[in-house]
Order: structure tokens, then sequence, then C-alpha cells
């Protein structure tokens, strides 16, 4: 069976986002702070349709988390655009343009109902309102035996971890401290419900903890 696998930058105070997340600012403030080891790696910048890039111990843990993706499931928070009801005639359309760099179905956790947008590269839209479950189902359908990415926002993988429903799980701890913001891990208990530490690569920008279930 495909394996729900979940990725995540976070601070070294725990959060995964800045406070303050908008339109204007999706990662909230001080939140691009968590990814800035990515941007310059080959893999990251492949994904982006862009050439060149850093090949390094990080760029090879990407590389490793990109493969063998079928279907990704996000929140609506991570779709972003404004809360509530989709605008009638100018609905969000994501933050990544018209060619998303998924490249395969992607199911965004929503309570508002929303017909499939169909983009450029071969990502669609699916706009799932049963619930996680419900999210997960469809998407190891479309997976076809691949595995499922698990995207954000933190509230969304709570329900997944807190469920027992994640296979797989790699942190990169960034050293910094964004002081407000949101946690990862807030609603999940005391415990990593059946996750054990299989792997820690250090790097001077980025700690690479990866989970999984035996």
């Amino acid at each position: 069976m495909s394996r729900l696998r979940f990725r995540i930058s976070m601070s070294l105070d725990g959060y995964v986002a800045g406070p303050y997340q908008s339109v204007d600012q999706p990662l909230g403030v001080g939140g691009r702070r968590l990814h800035e080891w990515v941007f310059p790696l080959a893999a990251f910048r492949r994904q982006h349709g862009q050439a060149g890039g850093e090949d390094n111990a990080s760029n090879r843990i990407v590389e490793e988390s990109l493969t063998n993706i079928g279907a990704t499931i996000m929140g609506r928070h991570m779709f972003g655009g404004h809360p509530g009801t989709w605008h009638p005639t100018k609905p969000w359309a994501g933050w990544w343009g018209s060619n998303p760099p998924f490249h395969h179905p992607v199911f965004v956790l929503t309570h508002h109902a929303r017909k499939p947008l169909v983009m450029e590269g071969g990502t669609t839209f699916h706009f799932v309102t049963e619930g996680m479950e419900a999210a997960l189902a469809q998407a190891r359908r479309a997976a076809g035996g691949r595995d499922i990415a698990l995207g954000g926002g933190a509230n969304v993988a709570q329900q997944y971890l807190a469920a027992g429903l994640v296979d797989e799980m790699e942190l990169h701890l960034v050293p910094v401290l964004l002081g407000r913001g949101e946690r990862l891990f807030e609603q999940v208990g005391d415990q990593l419900h059946g996750l054990e530490l299989v792997r820690t690569v250090a790097t001077p920008k980025v700690t690479h903890l990866k989970f999984a279930r035996p």
C-alpha cells in the first residue's frame, strides 16, 4: 500500500509558520527564514522549472522526498487565498501560478465545495469537504500505488499525525527562533503515534530528522 509521507521545515522553538499569515505573507512574518536552506538546491529549482542549483546532502534529502509521489494532500490554509467561501467569479487558484510544481493530483481539505481546478503540467486540485480520511482514500486511488505527500498547514498535519496515519515524517530543523506563529505539535499529545527516528543528517543550515513507522 502507498505510504503517507510528511515533510516540513520547523524552527528550533517548534514553529512551522510565522504569525499573521495572509495573502501578502503566506508563510507569516519571518516564516520565509524556515525555507531559505532549500531555495538554492538543484532539486527545488528543478521542481520549479529552474536550472542549476547546489548538489549537497540537503539536496539529496529533497530529491528522495520527491521520489515516488503520486498525489498530495494539503489544507485550505496551504492552498491559500481568503478564508470562507470561494470568490464567485475569481476563486483563488493557489500560490504557484499556472504551472504548479506538483505535476500530479492534489487534494485540498476545505469546508467549502468547489469543482476541480485543472492547471498546466498535470496538476489538478480537488477540493474535499468530507474530511481527512476521505481525502486520503481519494489520494490513494489517484496515486495508483505510489506514495502520497502530506503538505501543511500545521492543523492538517496534526490531524493525520494524531490519527496515526502518517507513515513517514521528515522534519527540517532550521537554527532560527520565530517566537510566535503556528506550532506543529500542539494538538498531537505527548508521543509520536508509532513513528520512530531512523535517520539524522546535520548540515550547517538545517538538520534533517527522518521518522518512519516500523
